[in-house]
């Protein structure tokens, strides 16, 4: 396997454990009304990094482990903030897989773009709102300062 793949599939497995752990947070602080969306994105973020782990190990590498605990963006002080972070942690996690997607292929690149789409459907869940290139801040950005929807004439990364 490539370092490229093997570098890839450790950042997206430090970005699930940013995940998990920034749930645990967003859990805390997080209305009634939505703690059942917390619970299920904090369960798929740890099915995804179990996962991750799986695959690591699969292409001959040691899992990176969890750190003990991860800088948060913001101050996280009431469910407002907390479901801001919960987006902010779905386009985190979405730009990993992003760049997963670019470093592999066949049922690898599928399943990376499956992580990416969930991810970008959870933010969209939590904010309102989406973003034209989900995990892709540099077309998202661009898309939204030249009022396109879709792609523009700049090539995409990695072309």
């Amino acid at each position: 396997m490539s370092e490229a793949l093997t570098a890839a599939y450790q950042a997206a497995l430090r970005a699930e454990h940013a995940a998990v752990y920034g749930y645990g947070v967003v859990g805390g602080r997080i209305g009634k009304d939505r703690e059942g969306e917390a619970r299920a994105a904090y369960n798929a973020h740890r099915a995804r990094r179990d996962a991750l782990r799986r695959t690591v190990r699969g292409l001959g590498e040691e899992p990176e482990p969890a750190a003990p605990g991860y800088a948060l963006p913001f101050p996280v002080p009431d469910s407002a903030a907390a479901v801001r972070l919960a987006a902010e942690l779905e386009d985190r996690v979405a730009g990993v897989y992003a760049d997963l997607v670019r470093a592999a292929d066949g049922e690898r690149r599928r399943a990376a773009a499956d992580a990416l789409r969930e991810s970008a459907v959870r933010a969209v869940r939590w904010r309102g709102s989406g973003v034209a290139f989900p995990g892709l801040a540099e077309r998202s950005a661009e898309a939204a300062t030249d009022g396109t929807t879709g792609p523009t004439s700049a090539a995409a990364p990695g072309t």
